[in-house]
Formats: C-alpha cells, structure tokens, sequence
C-alpha cells in the first residue's frame, strides 16, 4: 500500500468550473473503487474558512487509519507533507508546493502556451511558467483529449510517451425534468414562445461570446440566448455588442450559477450553443448531451472529439453557420429527436468511474 496526495483545492472554488467538477468527482470517484492505497486529500490554507465543505469519503475502520484523510499544506509551513506520501497528484495544471518522489499534473488545456490573445501578456507568463514547470517534474502528464496531448508535445516539448489521454467524465441525471416542467423553466428564463440558446461558459473572448451574439443576430427574433458564467478577457467587448446591437431584450447574461440551476438550464434550453475558438476538452457538451441538449459546437480544437457524431460543428469564426446549424438543431425534429439519442448514448461513454480507473492505472504505473 502506497499513499497518494491529492490537492483538492480547486473543489472549492467560489465559482466552481470544469476544473471544480474534475477534481470533485474524481476524487470521489477514486473513493468508490475502493482502492489498495491510502489517500490525503489536500488543500490549500486559503479554504481553510470552508472546511466544513471539504470532502468526507469513506469510513475509518476501528482503530485504524482512514483511507481518505484531510491535510492542509501551504509552502513553506508544511513542508513535511512530502514525508507522508509516495506520490502527489497536481489536479491543475500547476506544479505540487513542494518536491515530492513522484509527480503526476493534469493538464486541462494549454491556451497559456499557444497565445492567439486570449489572456493578458502577465496571465500567459505566469501560467505558462507554471505549466512548463509542472510537466517537467511529472513522471505523467494527464490531459483529457488527444488535441490537449499534441498540444503538449507541440508547445510544451513533453515526450509522447509521457502522456496520458484520460478523458474527462460526466453524469446521468437521476430524475430528469419532464416536458411540462422543461417548458416552464424555458419561460421563465427566455419566455412564451420564444426558443433559449444556452451558453456555458465565462464570457471571454477564447470562448468566443461575441462569435455567438453575432449568430443570435442572425437568427428570428423568437431566438433568445442565456449567458452562464462570470466575466473573462474580453468580456467588454461581447457586453458591448450586446449593448450597440440593441440585444438586451432577447441576451440574459445570468453570471455565475449554481450545479442546480445548471442543470436546469441544459434540461430546458432548446440548443447548447459553444462556438470555443480554444478548448481543451469542453465539459459542457458532455454535461448537456447527458440531459438530452441538442448541441452545436465549434469544429476546432477537442470539441469533435469530444462530441463525436452526436453534435453538430461549425466554423466558430462563421456566425452565418453557426446559426444555421442552431436553427437545423432546433427545427427540424427529426435531426433534433436523432441528436438527442445519439447525445445520450454518447454521455454514457463517459462516466467517472472509467476516468477514476484509468487515473488509479497512472498511479500505478509510477508507483515503485
């Protein structure tokens, strides 16, 4: 038996993302499959006021050690922590605090390597460094997509053999909403009559909000687009479209929301729109095919790989094809009752238990 650290950090993010549902699920995931090692689950000294919100897995047995554990650590106060484990597992794409035997890091994406604008000048140094740091002192490198895993070796200089592609995971609901409460949530965001284009995802320009307005502006005016998430770089300039294009009676731009009301929103949108320039894997479609939405993403970078035959792709700097594969998604019912199956079916490929399995197979392999 080994012990594995985890840095759980990112589980508490006050606007939890992709990188939040990852960690969160994996970890608990791992716990399911009951494995032949110990496990410290760590965060950082910054989530010590939520502690009541750290993750409670397993059970202790009498007079024995639990197989989950809490630990804090923050460089240089803990330093010891590297003491207490065989292997550290950097969830972030950020190198551990400290210099541990073994390091496995899982790259999300690496946008702050490519460029092309979508972050300041500071944000791409410092993320770069941060990266480039990390997968130097990885025996593995995890990333979830084959696109993120040339990217790597492309900008990053990693050795291929040295990557993993683990996909990420998403779940089923348990109790779907039927089609009357479907409908009466579409009202109440978008209202009578009117269809709900949903975006998810912080509005920046990586995410290529403005590219979806400018397909909404296309499209009739019974079209109507929520926008989830928090603002990003380059907001300004879709807040500003939004404003010039007289777009506020038909764009709600709803912030940050809850798991909850995610959900919600995928159940009752008419399409998922997500027209990324830039993704390293793009939880969203999964999460919105898992509750039966349509989707219509870009034809670059991991979406294709991601959604396989079950969405429809368009040039994400094309607003004439992005909304017309957003009206053949929402009006012709045959296609629309096709994707939907084919959604389904393709969410069931991925469910965290394969991605927690394939994840304790690394360990393993770096393990002595």
């Amino acid at each position: 038996m080994s012990t594995i650290a985890i840095d759980a950090t990112y589980v508490l993010d006050p606007q939890p993302s992709g990188v939040s549902a990852y960690s969160r699920r994996l970890i608990e995931s791992l716990a399911l499959l009951r494995p032949a090692h110990r496990f410290l689950i760590c965060y950082r000294l910054s989530r010590w006021k939520r502690r009541e919100q750290f993750l409670r897995l397993g059970e202790t047995p009498p007079g024995g050690k639990p197989q989950f554990a809490t630990r804090l650590f923050q460089e240089p106060w803990t330093f010891w922590l590297p003491r207490n484990a065989e292997l550290f597992h950097s969830l972030a794409q950020r190198p551990a605090p400290f210099r541990f035997r073994r390091e496995v890091v899982t790259v999300h994406d690496v946008f702050p390597l490519v460029g092309r604008g979508y972050s300041t000048p500071e944000f791409q140094r410092k993320f770069s460094a941060l990266l480039i740091e990390a997968v130097k002192r990885a025996a593995r490198v995890i990333t979830p997509s084959q696109y993120s895993a040339d990217q790597l070796c492309r900008y990053a200089g990693v050795e291929p053999g040295k990557v993993c592609v683990i996909p990420e995971g998403v779940d089923i609901p348990d109790r779907p909403l039927g089609p009357e409460a479907r409908l009466r949530e579409r009202e109440r965001w978008v209202g009578r009559g009117n269809e709900m284009v949903l975006v998810v995802g912080v509005i920046q320009k990586r995410k290529n909000t403005v590219g979806a307005l400018r397909a909404l502006l296309r499209l009739p005016n019974r079209y109507r687009m929520v926008l989830t998430g928090g603002n990003g770089y380059g907001s300004e300039a879709a807040h500003e479209f939004i404003r010039e294009n007289g777009l506020g009676g038909r764009v709600t731009a709803a912030g940050h929301v809850s798991s909850s009301e995610l959900a919600s929103l995928y159940q009752c949108a008419t399409v998922l729109l997500f027209p990324s320039f830039e993704e390293g894997f793009g939880l969203p479609v999964l999460e919105a095919m898992a509750c039966g939405l349509p989707v219509v993403a870009s034809n670059s970078a991991s979406l294709p790989e991601v959604g396989g035959d079950a969405a429809l792709y368009a040039d994400p700097a094309n607003e004439i094809e992005i909304g017309e594969r957003v009206l053949e998604a929402s009006e012709d019912e045959a296609l629309r009752q096709q994707m939907i199956a084919r959604g389904l079916s393709r969410a069931r490929q991925f469910p965290w238990t394969l991605t927690a399995q394939r994840t304790l197979q690394v360990y393993e392999e770096v393990l002595p």
